[in-house]
């Protein structure tokens, strides 16, 4: 219950979605201590206690221990403002980091898909810390009664750690040129756009399994259904899952006409 009272120390761990027992840790160790007691002894909480625990917990959320949170808390020297512009600042390099993790996931599952042959520690250097070999079984249960993972892994077997490190520079590059053109607003339809989405069929068709024009349709729709490769592509830039999509679509449909006018 709160009021003038201030906040029993059940209601407080109620509001905060902690355990009561959290909260007597904390007082133990002087971390959250109470305004004040009752006749009775119990813990009371007051106002300036709810926000000192929002900040601890924020600190314990980005993994600082609690000795730490304690004596960044007690620092007299730090205003409030000043708190929360080094919160915001953690939570950046957060998001970054999460980001960059996301960007690793694309590049093990896409790697696991075509079918390689990496030792565990070459995995983890080449595609990131977030690498994880659960995605190949789930790769191989998805695409393992294809041709073209069988093709890819015929090819994919001669390779080694620098044909990797090879293809996975080609694809950075490409990426990054792909988000240069998205956010300088070229249209998913135009030259530019269809262009990259055309060396985006070659890198496959040139480095794991013959890739038509039909079979390209199918990834990029991919792209935009799998939560996980959107997540990917819109962490690069947003909309660029669905602008690649949209210029694979474009890219095909240019290919068809140029071979219906050949014809």
């Amino acid at each position: 219950m709160s009021g003038s009272g201030g906040y029993t120390v059940g209601a407080l761990a109620k509001i905060a979605k902690v355990t009561v027992r959290t909260l007597h840790h904390y007082d133990e160790i002087g971390l959250l201590s109470p305004a004040g007691r009752t006749p009775a002894g119990y813990r009371r909480y007051g106002e300036a206690d709810l926000d000192r625990l929002q900040q601890i917990l924020f600190y314990r959320e980005l993994g600082f221990p609690l000795e730490e949170i304690a004596a960044i808390l007690d620092d007299d020297s730090v205003s409030p403002t000043e708190h929360l512009r080094r919160q915001h600042g953690l939570l950046t390099d957060r998001i970054g980091r999460l980001q960059a993790l996301a960007a690793a996931v694309e590049n093990a599952m896409e790697a696991r898909r075509m079918g390689i042959q990496l030792t565990p520690e070459e995995k983890f250097e080449i595609f990131g810390e977030g690498y994880q070999e659960d995605w190949e079984t789930e790769a191989e249960q998805r695409w393992g009664d294809t041709e073209a993972w069988a093709e890819s892994q015929r090819r994919t077997a001669k390779y080694g750690k620098a044909d990797w490190e090879r293809i996975k520079a080609e694809a950075d590059g490409l990426n990054a040129r792909m988000v240069e053109a998205l956010t300088a607003g070229e249209p998913a339809d135009g030259t530019v756009a269809m262009d990259l989405a055309e060396e985006h069929r070659r890198h496959i068709s040139d480095n794991f399994y013959e890739c038509g024009h039909r079979m390209h349709r199918c990834l990029g729709e991919m792209y935009v259904a799998d939560p996980r490769f959107t997540a990917t592509y819109e962490t690069m830039a947003p909309g660029l899952a669905v602008w690649l999509r949209d210029a694979i679509l474009a890219n095909a449909d240019r290919n068809e006409r140029s071979g219906e006018q050949q014809a």
